[in-house]
């Protein structure tokens, strides 16, 4: 059994905000899946799924992004799922719109989610995540930006990048975080518009 846990904020007003692409993508990959988010449990919303004959757990953390390592600790302690068969989706200001960045261990990079994620769980050596870039504003408040909508250009370039993400989580799911790191990092990269 693998989880697969998605970060956004629950509610209509945050539905298609840059801080919500983690629950974007999560809905893209349970479409492809073939399943659907019906059980509210574990203070999120569950979907259940096969891949290659293994069981997938689909989470959307309900608690609002700054708690959302409460909604995955209630989860792990009930199914006992190792910190390694963990997988986040999230957005991340420090790459650029669309790229993709898998990494198998490391800090919360100041993503509000991810540290309480690792303060919930007590260890984020083995925490894998895929990181979506949404660009760093270039003025203005950040907690402004990750909460405002995607612009019109952003959504050309996210597009691809959720369908993307998604493989990257079949293929960590397949083949492990090294596989995915090795075949989706720096493939993700989007052209510039300078670009021939």
């Amino acid at each position: 059994m693998k989880l697969i846990v998605g970060l956004g904020n629950p509610g209509a007003e945050y539905q298609n905000t840059r801080h919500n692409l983690g629950f974007i993508t999560i809905d893209y990959l349970a479409d492809q899946l073939g399943a659907q988010f019906g059980k509210s449990k574990f203070f999120g919303l569950l979907a259940e799924a096969r891949h290659q004959g293994e069981k997938l757990l689909l989470l959307k953390p309900q608690t609002f992004m700054n708690r959302s390592g409460q909604a995955v600790r209630a989860i792990v302690d009930f199914y006992k799922i190792p910190h390694e068969d963990i997988l986040i989706l999230f957005d991340d200001m420090d790459l650029p719109c669309g790229q993709l960045r898998l990494r198998q261990r490391g800090s919360a990079g100041g993503h509000n989610g991810i540290k309480d994620i690792i303060a919930q769980l007590g260890n984020d050596n083995q925490l894998s995540r895929c990181k979506i870039g949404i660009n760093h504003p270039l003025y203005g408040d950040t907690v402004n930006y990750v909460l405002g909508s995607f612009s019109e250009e952003e959504k050309q370039l996210l597009r691809p990048a959720v369908q993307e993400a998604t493989a990257a989580a079949l293929c960590w799911v397949e083949r492990g975080i090294t596989a995915a790191m090795n075949e989706f990092n720096g493939k993700a990269e989007r052209p510039t518009k300078n670009d021939k």
